[in-house]
């Protein structure tokens, strides 16, 4: 079966064109290399998430942090990997090794798991948290570029709806193995950081003996020895050009991100807030990630689909309208389940429809030995504005009140959205990407 070739094979079938020599059109699949790519994102996803569903209540409840100062960490764990995001991708593209680029991500963030064990206060968990956080922005570019040799580009929203729904399993997963432990355990959150670390360590695993090392430009060969650089003109060019990402379309696509990234906050403070609202008990917050989960999950390849045939851009933008709407029911004067689980179900659509739609869409508008970069260069403008999301979501929090901060957030939202339609326009049209300089 096509999902079970492995070495050169699976590689080449990953790489084969939606079309065929003839010229026939034949329907693309999802290859095995975005499959086990996927598995490694849903183990590392159970750990990360698995500690994230219980940190705002270990932070503000157990070590008694107020808003601002758990909008920082949360700063610094939604935007600190902004540092290593174009790194990565560029280090990715410089070697051409995106693999191993991505493994020393993985690491990075399994070691911080076992350091949360003995730490408390909040400087040394801001430095765990960073910690974590670098492994991811080190990691998430070259795994997708990854993802996008290892797929036809005309289904790459297609591939990366898949890779996010195996992720966004492990993301319910994880929640969902800390409430178990918290119930068994009350107030056992080390156990929590224990079970996340042995979870880690699984996806570390499969990354490094199963994932090929799939290059760019075609299917990597495994310990072959380094050669000259070609000459200029074969398209084997391996020094990545940052004047490919002038692109006046990647940065049109760039403007829109940080603008609409600026306007969203981190999860755990929605939950928190709905949390204080309806006033139910602590052990049961984690399941709150789990329904925003379970929604991601159920749409995430078909709002790739819808992305694929519609436009990358409008998906990623209008996918906004669904945040603007769980502000409103996280803000709005009704408590209860309903509005709780209307808040969490459109959460889940607006991650659907703008997550893997984001590296699709960037990654089509710079060449392929530039593309680690390029998808880089995006995630980190929409981490770096999330970061300043959340510091100025707790200071306004901590000025005014909850309900106050999330209006201001969705009158913000609403002036930005037409802007960033406007900024968009256009990028889904067929046109080649600049291409690389000799």
């Amino acid at each position: 079966m096509y999902v079970t070739l492995m070495g050169p094979e699976l590689e080449q079938a990953d790489l084969r064109s939606p079309t065929t020599p003839g010229g026939g059109a034949r329907k693309a699949r999802v290859g095995s290399t975005v499959l086990l790519l996927g598995t490694v994102s849903l183990l590392t996803d159970v750990s990360s998430e698995a500690v994230a569903a219980i940190l705002p209540l270990y932070l503000t409840a157990v070590l008694g942090l107020g808003p601002l100062a758990y909008g920082i960490v949360d700063g610094l764990y939604q935007g600190v990997s902004t540092i290593v995001r174009v790194a990565g991708g560029a280090v990715s593209d410089r070697t051409g090794r995106p693999k191993w680029v991505a493994f020393a991500g993985y690491a990075l963030s399994a070691l911080s798991r076992v350091a949360l064990l003995p730490m408390q206060g909040l400087a040394v968990i801001s430095a765990v948290v960073t910690v974590d956080r670098l492994g991811k922005g080190l990691r998430t570019a070259p795994r997708d570029a990854l993802i996008c040799a290892s797929s036809p580009q005309p289904s790459w929203g297609r591939a990366f709806g898949v890779h996010r729904a195996m992720d966004t399993t492990g993301a319910m997963a994880g929640p969902l193995i800390a409430f178990a432990v918290l119930l068994a355990v009350p107030g056992g959150y080390r156990t929590v950081f224990v079970v996340s670390f042995a979870f880690a360590l699984a996806g570390l695993a499969v990354l490094g003996l199963l994932v090929p090392d799939v290059r760019p430009e075609g299917p990597a060969v495994p310990h072959a020895p380094r050669t000259a650089e070609p000459a200029a003109g074969t398209g084997r060019r391996r020094r990545p050009a940052w004047a490919a990402l002038r692109d006046r379309r990647l940065r049109r696509l760039l403007l829109a991100a940080g603008l609409l990234g600026v306007l969203t906050i981190g999860d755990g403070f929605l939950y928190l807030a709905l949390q204080r609202r309806d006033d139910f008990a602590s052990q049961y917050f984690p399941l709150l990630f789990v329904g925003t989960s379970l929604v991601y999950l159920a749409l995430a390849v078909p709002l790739g689909r819808l992305a694929d045939r519609v436009g990358r851009s409008r998906v990623f933008v209008l996918g906004h309208l669904a945040l603007l709407g769980a502000y409103a029911a996280a803000s709005g004067p009704f408590s209860g389940p309903v509005p709780t689980l209307f808040c969490l179900a459109l959460l889940g659509t607006f991650y659907a429809a703008t997550d893997g739609v984001l590296a699709a869409l960037s990654g089509r508008l710079v060449p392929p030995s530039v593309r680690g970069t390029g998808i880089a260069a995006a995630q980190t403008v929409v981490a770096g504005a999330r970061l300043l999301a959340s510091v100025l979501f707790g200071l306004a929090w901590t000025l005014t009140d909850r309900d106050t901060a999330v209006v201001l957030l969705i009158g913000g939202l609403v002036v930005a959205l037409p802007v960033a339609m406007r900024l968009v326009r256009g990028l889904d049209v067929a046109s080649e990407p600049l291409p690389v300089p000799a």
